[in-house]
């Protein structure tokens, strides 16, 4: 094992964590990337969506995505409520 697939590893959990979250807030998901996963959400009555990033950051990880959207990959919920109000 590499560095990197670890990496990878932890990222993809992180990333499937918040996908749970994303049907009870009525917002779809569909992971994307082998080795570098991303997840890209979108809502299926406004058209809008996302992608979204899992990075180590300081203490522990983060998800990031556009425009200028982070949080805490902590607390997956609260990344699926902020998310589900920029697209709705």
């Amino acid at each position: 094992m590499t560095g990197t697939s670890t990496y990878g590893r932890q990222r993809r959990t992180h990333l499937e964590a918040l996908a749970e979250r994303l049907p009870e807030r009525g917002l779809g998901g569909r992971m994307l990337g082998d080795d570098d996963p991303v997840l890209w959400i979108w809502h299926p009555h406004t058209g809008k969506q996302t992608i979204v990033f899992a990075t180590p950051a300081n203490e522990g990880w983060m998800f990031l995505w556009s425009p200028d959207g982070q949080e805490s990959a902590e607390d997956p919920g609260l990344a699926a409520d902020t998310i589900g109000k920029l697209l709705g």
